[in-house]
C-alpha cells in the first residue's frame, strides 16, 4: 500500500489498531519509566531464491521433506496472503526499502535495472542507526560497484557472491557452488564447502561474535535458484522417490537449506537468544523448478486438470494449487511463503493471518517491533503488520490494494504483466479479474460480470502508476574516479541494451559469455573528478587470461572517444581517455575484429590515473 501522503485507505484502520497496541504495551512503558532494562529483541531474516509457496512440506507438498521450515512454520505467526515481486531483485529492494521495487530504480535483475538507486535508505542502515551489529550472507544483487554493494550501505560485514547468483557473468570466474571464492566487503575470500553451507557457517559466527549486543543477520541463499548444482546425497532420496531432474536436485537444495535452517536455529537455542530473536523466513518469488507440466506456465488448465497425478503417475510437483509460476503476474508468480516467529512476544505463535500483506511490509514491521524510532513521516509504501500480528482475530478492519508487476524490460511499461489486489480479487493486466476464494486456481475471469467494480481497481493502478513513475527516465549511475573507488571493474550483467538484445548475464550457457556472444551495450555512469583515466577491456574479469580477437578496441564516453589496435594475443588492450566531471553520462566500449565482427567489451576497468 502507497504511504499516507499517496494512496493510504487504511489510515483509520491503523489508528485504532495502534491505539490498541498502545494500551496493550502500558506494561512496557510503565517498566521504562522506572528504570526497567528493555533489550531490543534480535533479528534473523533467511530469505531464499526461487523456492515456492509448494516447495515446503508443512504447506501440503508430500515428496518434500522439510521438517525444520515445517517445525518453524508451527511455532510462527504464518501469512498466507503474503506477496512479493514476479522475480528476485526487486522483491529484494523492496524488502530493504520498504518501498514499490520500481519507485527505487530496480525492475529488472540486470541491465542495470538491479541496481537500487544510492539516494534510498535500507534496512541495515535503520538497524545500525539503533546500535545493532549488521550483518549478510548471500545474494545481494541490488549492484556490484560502489557505492551500492552491502557493505557500503549499513552492513557492517557482508559476505556475498556478485550479480543474481553463483556463476553469473560479475560472479568470480569460475564459482560453481562448491569451494567458491565470495566477497568479505568487497575482497576476495576462498572458501571451503557448498555454497548455502557457507552462507549458514558465516552467519553463525556473527551471531556468535555478537550474541551480547542487538544483531540484524541476513542470509539471503542464492539456491535453489539454477543452476541446479547440489551434492548427490540431497537428490538421490527424490530421485528414488521418482522425481524427475532438474526438480530432485531443486528439491535437494532445499533440503540442504532446510539442515542448515535447523543448524541455526539450534545454535539459537543453545546460546540461549531464540526467546529474544525475531526470526522471519520468506522467499523471493514464486518457485522455479517445483512444478512441471500443464497449467504451470500461465495458461489454462483444462476442465478436470489435476495439479498432482495419482499413485503412480509421473510426479509433476506441487504448486499449492496456484496457478503459474516465477516471472508470472497470477498467483503462483508472487505469493509466497512468510514466518514470523518471536518466542518474547506471545502473539507471534502458531497462528495465521490471512488478509493481504507484502514485502515491503517487513521493514515497518521490524522497526516497530525492535523499538526502532523514525524521525518524521514514515517514508515506506508498505505498513507495519502490527495491527494483523497482534489483533488478527480483529482484521475486518484492514482494507488495502496492491500491485506486483513484472518488468524485465529497459523502460517500464504501463500496465504490463502487473497484478492489481485486494484481500481477494486479482486484476490481471487491466484485463482479467478473477475472484480467488471461488476460483483459487485463476481459471473464471469475470471482468464482464464486475465492471464498477474492475474500474475501481484501474483506478487505483492509475494513481498507483502516476506515484511511482516519477523518476523512471533516470539510471543508477556508477560513479568513476571517485576517491572512495578510484578503480572500478564494470561488468556487462549491467549493460543498457543498444540492439534490444540480452546482455550476457551469465558465465556459461546459450547466451553467457564463454560463447563469446556478439552483443553490445552500454554502461551508466558519472565522472566524478577530472583527470586521465585508463580503460582496460577484456573478454574475461582481470586475472583470468583470455586472448582477444586482433582488430581495434574504442572507448566512447559522453562526446569523449578514443581508439587503439589490438595486438594479436593479447588478453586486455587500454586506451586512456582525459575526462571532465560530468552527470550522467553513458560508456561503450567495442572490441572490432578485422573480418567485421563486433561485440563489446564484458569486462572494463576504468582507473583515474594519478595527475
Amino acid at each position: 500500500m502507497l504511504n499516507a501522503k499517496r494512496l493510504n485507505p487504511t489510515t483509520l484502520a491503523f489508528s485504532i489498531c495502534l491505539l490498541a497496541f498502545a494500551f496493550s504495551s502500558v506494561p512496557l512503558l510503565f517498566a521504562r519509566a522506572f528504570g526497567a532494562e528493555t533489550k531490543h529483541p534480535n533479528v534473523l531474516l533467511i530469505i531464499t531464491d526461487d523456492q515456492g509457496y509448494g516447495d515446503i512440506g508443512f504447506h501440503g507438498n508430500t515428496k518434500i521433506q522439510t521438517p525444520h521450515l515445517d517445525a518453524l512454520a508451527k511455532q510462527s505467526m504464518r501469512l498466507t496472503n503474503f506477496h512479493v515481486d514476479p522475480t528476485c531483485a526487486e522483491t529484494r529492494s523492496a524488502l530493504m526499502t520498504g518501498k514499490y521495487s520500481c519507485r527505487v530504480g530496480v525492475w529488472h535483475t540486470i541491465m542495470g535495472r538491479s541496481i537500487l538507486r544510492k539516494d534510498e535508505k535500507i534496512m541495515p542502515q535503520y538497524f545500525a542507526e539503533a546500535g545493532y551489529a549488521t550483518g549478510m550472507f548471500g545474494k545481494w544483487h541490488l549492484g556490484d560497484n560502489w557505492p551500492y554493494r552491502p557493505h557500503d550501505r549499513g552492513f557492517q560485514e557482508a559476505l556475498y557472491c556478485r550479480g543474481g547468483g553463483v556463476g553469473q557473468s560479475p560472479d568470480h570466474w569460475g564459482n560453481d557452488y562448491f569451494d567458491d571464492t565470495y566477497l568479505r566487503n568487497g575482497v576476495p575470500e576462498e572458501q571451503t564447502g557448498y555454497c548455502t553451507d557457507v552462507w549458514f557457517r558465516e552467519a553463525t559466527k556473527f551471531i556468535e561474535k555478537h550474541k551480547e549486543k542487538p544483531f540484524f543477520c541476513y542470509v539471503a541463499t542464492n539456491a535453489p535458484h539454477g543452476p541446479y548444482n547440489v551434492d548427490e546425497k540431497y537428490a538421490k532420496p527424490y530421485l528414488d522417490k521418482g522425481v524427475p531432474q532438474p526438480m530432485a536436485n531443486f528439491y535437494g537444495m532445499i533440503a540442504n537449506i532446510d539442515e542448515n535452517i535447523g543448524k541455526l536455529l539450534g545454535k539459537l537455542d543453545d546460546w540461549k537468544l531464540a526467546e529474544n530473536t525475531i526470526v522471519v523466513f520468506m522467499t523471493d518469488n514464486g518457485t522455479a523448478a517445483g512444478v512441471i507440466g500443464p497449467g504451470t506456465g500461465g495458461g489454462k488448465k483444462k476442465d478436470g486438470e489435476k495439479e498432482r497425478p495419482r499413485d503412480g503417475e509421473k510426479w509433476l510437483g506441487f504448486n499449492a494449487g496456484m496457478r503459474a509460476q516465477k516471472g508470472s503476474q497470477y498467483e503462483g508468480g508472487h505469493r509466497v511463503p512468510c514466518f514470523i516467529r518471536w518466542p518474547a512476544d506471545k502473539h507471534l505463535r502458531d497462528n495465521e493471518v490471512h488478509r493481504l500483506a507484502a514485502h515491503f511490509d517487513l521493514l515497518p514491521t521490524l522497526l516497530e517491533l525492535c523499538q526502532c524510532s523514525l524521525k518524521g513521516e514514515s517514508p515506506f509504501d508498505g505498513n507495519s503488520l502490527i495491527p494483523l500480528l497482534h489483533f488478527y482475530s480483529h482484521t475486518e478492519l484492514w482494507r488495502r490494494k496492491l500491485v506486483v508487476h513484472s518488468q524485465r524490460v529497459e523502460h517500464p511499461e504501463k500496465w504490463r504483466k502487473c497484478c492489481v489486489m485486494d484481500d481477494s480479487h486479482r486484476l490481471i493486466d487491466s484485463k482479467e479479474f478473477y475472484f480467488l476464494p471461488d476460483d483459487p486456481h485463476q481459471q473464471k475471469d469475470i471482468v464482464a460480470k464486475h465492471p464498477d467494480f474492475v474500474k475501481g481497481f484501474r483506478a487505483f493502478y492509475d494513481e498507483w502508476w502516476t506515484s511511482v513513475s516519477k523518476r523512471f527516465n533516470e539510471y543508477s549511475d556508477i560513479p568513476l574516479g571517485d576517491e572512495h573507488a578510484p578503480e572500478q571493474e564494470l561488468c556487462c550483467h549491467d549493460w543498457h541494451p543498444v540492439d534490444d538484445k540480452t546482455p550476457p548475464w551469465n558465465q556459461s550457457g546459450q547466451e553467457g559469455i564463454g560463447k563469446d556472444p556478439l552483443v553490445n551495450g552500454q554502461w551508466a555512469v558519472e565522472v566524478a573528478r577530472p583527470g586521465k583515466y585508463a580503460f582496460t577491456l577484456r573478454m574475461r574479469p582481470s586475472g583470468v587470461p583470455y586472448k582477444i580477437p586482433a582488430g581495434k578496441a574504442r572507448v566512447k564516453i559522453g562526446d569523449v572517444e578514443g581508439a587503439t589496435d589490438i595486438a594479436a594475443s593479447a588478453d586486455s588492450v587500454t586506451i586512456t581517455l582525459d575526462l571532465k566531471p560530468t552527470g550522467h553520462v553513458m560508456l561503450q566500449t567495442w572490441l572490432d575484429e578485422a573480418d567485421g565482427m563486433s561485440r563489446g567489451a564484458y569486462y572494463t576497468t576504468v582507473k583515474r590515473l594519478d595527475p
